[in-house]
């Protein structure tokens, strides 16, 4: 009889680790699909995710590889990369109306900012930024489709959450615009933190959280990127003042380029 019980104890033991795993597998599954079918009819671009784990006991997860492409016409590889998100979920709510999300880290993401022309407004993220904003419409929802004309990802990113904690840490944002003559430069972004998402009965959608998000470190990518730009530029004109003054005596065109630098530097001032 003391065989038996202990047999069965690791039998149960055994089952129940096997279905700690499974959930685990399950539910990273539902979340790599929706990522990789809700998100590219709200962003329209491309949108990759390696692999998601979350355990149903526990509520702890992460995503791994995460990869948001651009639109038509940049040229750069991908808008957004992450290696490692971790999540945590509330257990009892994951098959509710409402999931209740308690925490999203979002650790050193790779974010590309491409600039088209002249104008650093027209770049990569406000493009992304532009298709959500046209995809939810309005009220920030993607609207409703009858079930024959149904629109893959509608249904995910009309899901309702509460998100009490999202943070984006770590940020590096690469910089390619026309106006920087071939340079990449990198720099690091300050952290973007949200608190309290969707606390009231209606809550908020993924494709809200996405929207609200997005402007926020499109703003700050913006911000920045503005301000380095504006400071290449500046050393740019500055360089080529000095180098004219050089030469001043040695070419015909010397005083051009003399006149044409302290006018770029009077335009940055």
């Amino acid at each position: 009889m003391k065989k038996l019980i202990i047999k069965l104890v690791v039998v149960v033991v055994v089952l129940l680790v096997a279905v700690l795993i499974a959930s685990m597998f399950f539910l990273g599954s539902i979340v790599k699909k929706g990522v990789e079918t809700a998100g590219p009819p709200l962003t329209k671009t491309e949108m990759k995710l390696d692999s998601a784990t979350l355990s149903l006991f526990s509520g702890t997860g992460s995503l791994k590889g995460f990869m948001l492409g651009n639109p038509e016409g940049f040229k750069t590889a991908a808008a957004v990369k992450v290696g490692t998100t971790s999540i945590g979920v509330s257990p009892r709510s994951v098959f509710a109306d409402k999931v209740h999300v308690t925490h999203i880290r979002v650790e050193a993401p790779e974010i590309t900012f491409e600039s088209q022309g002249l104008n650093v407004q027209a770049n990569n993220l406000s493009k992304i930024l532009d298709n959500v904003k046209a995809a939810t419409g309005p009220g920030g929802t993607p609207p409703p489709a009858r079930p024959a004309e149904g629109k893959p990802g509608q249904e995910g990113a009309s899901k309702k959450l509460q998100v009490d904690d999202f943070l984006i840490t770590g940020s590096k944002l690469h910089l390619s615009s026309t106006l920087l003559a071939g340079q990449e430069l990198v720099l690091s972004l300050p952290d973007v933190h949200f608190s309290n998402l969707g606390q009231g009965p209606e809550g908020i959608t993924a494709a809200e959280l996405t929207e609200r998000v997005l402007a926020e470190v499109t703003a700050v990518a913006m911000k920045a990127a503005e301000k380095a730009i504006g400071e290449a530029a500046s050393k740019g004109a500055a360089r080529e003042v000095t180098d004219a003054l050089k030469g001043l005596g040695k070419g015909s065109n010397t005083t051009d380029k003399v006149t044409k630098g302290v006018g770029d530097l009077l335009k940055k001032k």
